[in-house]
């Protein structure tokens, strides 16, 4: 009598996703890279990164300064680690604030409805949606002066749209089914309902949207740097870098390449880690696959 086959173990079902999934575990090995870079800065940097000396200044890569040194005579490889700190920073807790911001009022103005719904939906989002993201997030940043705290705060009052949006618009589907309708029959409570029926339900296109709206964090942040409205000196970040390179771009390109290179393969890496959620999480897309 032949044996019944055994099922696939956790590893084998791990691996076999991984195979398919190839971009996205490339993703991830690089974000897990910066989150390094970011967490052991202080042992991994070889110079303090806002420690001048005027006399190495604008030097080319070498075995003492593997990425070269700034105009004032910083290095390079030690501004560019403690860069990943800032905007891996500044993506989690943009990402935190926008999202659970968005979520709460998607959430009642798709539960609710009616007067709610007509004030989220119509008023605060038009409203917030007049003018692009990151004009507002300059506008906010120009107003409350720049500083870690307030880049943060403008670039998740300008993200938060995106989530609220998605939120509703899951929450005008899902709220109508069967099993929604038999706990409230039963006589659960709204909160209830959002929370423990509601929300699991819809965590997969959030899960998708905040890793992209983390790459799009870093972005903001870079470009807010630049413009000089993020972080303020001595602090370095990748932004912040890109403008300071911009009157040597031609003769020192290296104070230019490395920083972006890293912002590049950040940004890259979020949007990896997000086309793969969305196709490991789309039912669909697993029984393709044979998954």
């Amino acid at each position: 009598m032949e044996e019944p086959s055994n099922p696939p173990s956790n590893l084998t079902s791990l691996l076999r996703q991984a195979a398919h999934q190839r971009l996205a575990v490339a993703g991830c090995l690089v974000l897990t890279l910066f989150l390094i870079c970011a967490i052991f800065a202080p042992w991994l940097s070889p110079h303090d990164p806002a420690q001048l000396n005027l006399s190495a200044r604008l030097l080319p890569p070498s075995a003492a300064h593997w990425f070269g040194t700034d105009e004032l005579g910083r290095d390079v490889l030690s501004r560019t680690l403690y860069g990943a700190r800032i905007s891996l920073l500044v993506a989690v807790a943009v990402v935190s604030i926008s999202l659970t911001l968005g979520s709460i009022l998607g959430m009642l103005a798709g539960f609710y409805g009616g007067f709610t719904d007509t004030v989220v939906n119509i008023y605060l989002t038009n409203a917030f949606l007049s003018l692009p993201g990151i004009l507002l997030a300059v506008a906010i940043v120009a107003f409350l002066g720049p500083s870690l705290a307030n880049l943060i705060l403008a670039l998740a009052l300008a993200g938060w749209v995106n989530y609220a949006r998605l939120v509703r618009a899951q929450v005008l589907t899902v709220k109508q089914r069967e099993y929604i309708q038999a706990a409230r029959s039963m006589g659960a409570s709204d909160l209830h309902l959002m929370v423990r029926h509601i929300l699991p339900n819809i965590l997969q296109p959030l899960l998708v949207q905040a890793a992209i709206g983390m790459a799009a964090a870093v972005l903001s942040e870079a470009t807010l740097s630049f413009l000089g409205l993020g972080v303020q000196p001595p602090t370095a970040t990748w932004g912040a870098m890109l403008n300071d390179a911009r009157s040597h771009m031609f003769e020192s390109p290296y104070l230019m390449f490395f920083p972006a290179i890293a912002l590049a393969l950040c940004v890259f890496s979020f949007n990896l880690i997000g086309d793969g959620l969305r196709d490991y999480l789309d039912p669909r897309t697993r029984l393709r696959q044979g998954l």
